[in-house]
């Protein structure tokens, strides 16, 4: 039995799959027999599988470089005796661990998620007699009944349907209910063409069935997809991989420079004990204590300015991931879409007609040559729709003020395209009320309903259904006056056909008159004598904002890719009126979209050249749209993922940042995701990218302003080992700066706004090091000034024969002012803070005089004085030590001028070039 769970069912029989598993159709298994599966198979629910416990989860948050540094920093502190510091330093240690142990996403939860969407009851067969059990009871073997508002418990191949119809849309991507059958089918069907099979956790929307059960738990589809998404990597956000390198780099550096500072002391006949105070001075000096708090923070006010903007993050890191994307990944259905069937094209047998608006929301025209028909009489077309709206099962409701269907979302398109002409479903059911119907069923593709119209003399039978079967039905048609003429069958079918080539899914109408007295409604009343009254064509439309949205993304450099469930005429007609494919496609040509049999045929090398130069990709399986992720990862994507759907889960997970839809999404994507839409609006990833893109901006600035102020540091301790000089900073101060500065300073520019420009630059290339050549001459540059303005003045005021403690006030008092200064150089890389607006950030203000006030305390404070070797200087100190601060404000600006001014051409070609491909 247990090797059987392995079979394509769908290539088998319904007769071979239910002697295979030794059940039957009419009486199911006995109870004895299902007891027995039960113990051999176990419930039917998905395994939860153990993850990391929360004190290893915790324990890891201190599993980093920088982190490492810190603790050492620390404890040489706290031997130091300078217990304040070293509180400081710990208490940032365990903020910075505490922030990340908060944030983590814990993955067992969307495999919890995911099991509960499996959580229902279900009718079965056993023992000759139906029975209601939990679905955690159905075993392999079980008859399975099914009916409208069901919940599908385990995977069914099916033997009986009565005009089944299934939502697959969250498993599989398809936009409207499948018809199901039971007949047998090719063995390379993928997953959503396998229309006689249903698939655990899939909704019944109408008519009844009967399967018998072939997989259960695990083994189901939705369980593979749970192993999908437990097998999917963790990937390292650009910074994490970035700021680890550079932590690694950074602790090395430091190492080996106070050893090589301790010996080379040694070698010129220092004391043992000097040498190692200079030395921890040095390593002290290194460290950016502030850093891994600065960046929690940043990352922090990322996540606050994002939840204004309709996005939740769930992991602290993709604030800054969305800025470094290269590539979007996106589902189609309910995410480009609004996953609501609108009716796009109208023919009455004579004239096509559009339609405006979209959704279920009756508003919008029927437009002629772009012109609305209100107020027009339209014979013809206005049957076309009445026949829409009564040959008809489903409602249209208003819930909490949204547009809802209560029925088979296609129904739902044709109200709503009527109520576009004033034809309103409760005013037309009045006035014609229904007699009897004859029920939609897939051995006859089509709906027909009998209608009393007041007429001593007849009623009137409409119906509605596949094209080619109502065509064969009809002798006549009407002209626009809605008179009897000579049915076009040939141009009709050709009308159908350009219709279908869009993408749209095509639906014919047509009536016939009966004798008053009929009372039942019969096959053969239809059979033969129909008017043709025209044709409806509709699709799940694409979001006017998604279309925008998908332009700014080309803006920005990021390329956007459909990777759906869905046929694929369907996703390259919404991929063109969404311009996914950059306009590039010219009339006449054909959009390139790659299916899931095609990539069956595919090794990896070729997926990976499949996922760079192909923007559409239809039909494909949950394994699929993870292979696909993969391969673009391959080639060092930095990708974004959005779906809404289970079959998204594992996609969301492998990708670098996973985005889902809040309203319409699955639990299961949303657990799976670093990112939630509370607005499911694809446009709200271009605000997202653009906090991102802040965010990271914002860290750059702040790691260009510190880094100098710690190689500044360990210049002037150097330089005073080397000249043999006595130290102008000790190691506390050497604290002080970098922790008061940090906090008051530096963390100022979390708060800086974005640039006016900064959705117009291409995404950071993933392989670029976290700074780029300019910036590092940048900190060479400062730092070097620090030591000549420090050092110098340190010097200075020893000249002139100053107290050592003194002297040392000076040279820390110069450092923050530099760093002060240098602040507002920083609060943009390339521009002047008089373009980017003086007071545009008013925190950096308020920070610079909360530092000078500090500053005061720390050189006057008698407290102050005792307890971190200061001594108060005169008003001549000051002058030259903000004499020389402002020197560096100036020189950097000077620098950034002549920068600026020579990458200027090379800008404005690459804004002509891409002005030329948009337009």
């Amino acid at each position: 039995m247990q090797t059987l769970l392995s079979k394509h069912w769908h290539r088998l029989p319904g007769s071979e799959v239910v002697e295979l598993l030794d059940t039957h159709v009419d009486s199911g298994l006995g109870g004895f027999e299902a007891n027995g599966r039960l113990q051999h198979f176990g419930p039917n629910a998905l395994t939860a599988r153990k993850g990391k416990g929360p004190w290893l989860r915790l324990a890891l948050q201190f599993h980093q470089p920088l982190i490492y540094i810190l603790i050492v920093a620390g404890a040489i502190t706290a031997g130091l005796q300078e217990w304040v510091d070293s509180s400081v330093i710990f208490g940032v240690v365990l903020v910075n661990a505490f922030v990340g142990f908060i944030q983590e996403s814990r993955a067992l939860k969307a495999l919890e998620a995911l099991a509960r969407t499996m959580t229902a009851e279900c009718t079965v067969i056993r023992d000759g007699e139906p029975r209601r059990i939990s679905s955690r009871e159905v075993v392999p073997g079980d008859v399975v009944m099914l009916q409208s508002g069901d919940k599908v418990p385990a995977d069914l191949r099916l033997f009986h349907e009565r005009d089944l119809q299934i939502d697959e849309s969250a498993l599989t991507g398809e936009s409207v209910p499948v018809q199901k059958l039971s007949e047998t089918l090719a063995q390379d069907a993928v997953l959503a063409d396998r229309r006689n099979m249903a698939y655990a956790s899939s909704l019944v929307t109408y008519g009844q069935g009967k399967g018998v059960v072939v997989a259960t738990g695990d083994k189901t589809e939705v369980g593979r997809i749970s192993q999908l998404i437990a097998q999917a990597e963790d990937i390292k956000t650009p910074l994490t991989r970035k700021i680890a390198a550079f932590s690694h780099v950074l602790l090395y550096i430091i190492l080996a420079v106070a050893g090589g500072v301790f010996a080379i002391g040694l070698f010129k006949g220092e004391s043992m004990l000097d040498m190692f105070m200079a030395a921890v001075a040095l390593a002290v000096a290194a460290i950016p204590e502030g850093l891994p708090a600065a960046v929690t923070i940043i990352l922090a006010i990322g996540v606050a300015r994002m939840a204004k903007r309709r996005a939740i993050i769930r992991k602290l890191p993709a604030v800054e991931t969305l800025g470094s994307t290269t590539i979007i990944c996106t589902d189609k259905t309910g995410t480009l879409t609004e996953n609501q069937m609108t009716v796009r094209e109208i023919y009455d047998g004579f004239t096509r007609y559009e339609t405006s608006g979209v959704g279920y929301a009756p508003a919008g025209h029927i437009l002629k040559d772009g012109a609305p028909l209100d107020g027009s009489p339209v014979p013809a077309v206005a049957e076309c729709l009445r026949c829409g709206v009564l040959c008809n099962d489903s409602l249209l409701l208003e819930k909490d003020g949204q547009w809802v269907i209560q029925g088979d979302p296609t129904e739902g398109a044709l109200i709503v395209s009527a109520h576009k002409l004033g034809i309103v479903q409760e005013a037309e059911d009045e006035r014609w009320p229904r007699i009897e119907s004859i029920p939609f069923e897939s051995a006859h593709q089509y709906m027909a309903t009998l209608h009393d119209r007041g007429s001593e003399r007849s009623r009137t039978v409409f119906v509605k259904g596949a094209v080619e079967v109502i065509l064969e039905r009809c002798t006549d048609g009407l002209d626009p006056q809605s008179h009897a003429r000579e049915l076009d069958r040939e141009h009709a079918l050709h009308v159908a056909e350009e219709l279908a080539g869009k993408g749209l899914r095509v639906l014919a109408f047509a009536r016939k008159e009966l004798p008053a007295g009929v009372s039942e409604l019969n096959h053969t009343d239809v059979a033969s004598g129909l008017t043709f009254l025209g044709l409806q064509g509709m699709i799940d439309p694409p979001r006017p904002e998604a279309i925008e949205a998908v332009r700014e993304c080309r803006h920005s450099g990021i390329r956007v890719k459909m990777i759906t469930g869905d046929h694929a005429l369907t996703a390259a007609s919404i991929a063109k009126e969404m311009r996914i494919d950059n306009g590039s496609d010219q009339a006449g040509t054909h959009l390139r979209v790659l299916t899931g049999k095609d990539l069956e045929r595919m090794d990896e090398a070729a997926i990976i050249d499949a996922a760079q130069q192909t923007k559409v990709f239809a039909r494909v399986s949950p394994e699929q749209k993870l292979r696909l992720v993969r391969a673009l990862q391959a080639r060092n994507e930095v990708v974004a993922m959005t779906g809404d759907g289970v079959n998204d889960a594992p996609a969301l997970k492998q990708a670098n940042i996973g985005v889902a839809m809040g309203m319409t999404g699955t639990e299961v994507a949303k657990e799976a995701a670093d990112m939630v839409l509370t607005d499911d609006n694809f446009a709200t990833i271009v605000a997202a990218v653009e906090e991102g893109r802040g965010v990271f901006d914002n860290l750059t600035k702040f790691i260009v302003w510190t880094l100098p102020t710690n190689a500044g540091e360990g210049l002037v301790v150097v330089t005073a080992i080397m000249t043999g000089a006595m130290l102008p900073l000790l190691p506390v101060h050497i604290l002080w700066i970098n922790m008061t500065t940090a906090v008051l300073l530096g963390m100022m520019l979390a708060f800086e706004p974005k640039e006016a420009d900064i959705m117009s630059r291409p995404p950071r290339d993933p392989k670029t090091p976290l700074l780029s050549r300019d910036l590092v001459m940048r900190i060479g540059l400062v730092a070097l000034l620090l030591l000549g303005g420090a050092f110098g003045l340190f010097k200075w005021e020893r000249w002139q024969g100053a107290d050592v403690n003194v002297a040392r006030t000076v040279a820390v008092n110069t450092f923050v002012m530099i760093e002060l200064f240098y602040l507002f150089n920083c609060r943009s890389l390339t521009k002047s803070m008089f373009t980017i607006g003086v007071f545009s950030n008013r925190w950096v203000h308020i920070g610079a005089l909360a530092m000078v006030g500090l500053q005061m305390v720390f050189t006057y404070i008698p407290f102050m004085n005792r307890a971190l070797q200061t001594a108060p200087i005169s008003m001549g100190a000051w002058v030259r030590i903000v004499g020389v601060a402002l020197a560096v404000y100036f020189i950097v600006g000077l620098e950034k001028a002549i920068r600026h001014r020579t990458a200027a051409p090379t800008t404005a070609i690459r804004r002509r070039s891409e002005e030329i491909m948009d337009a």
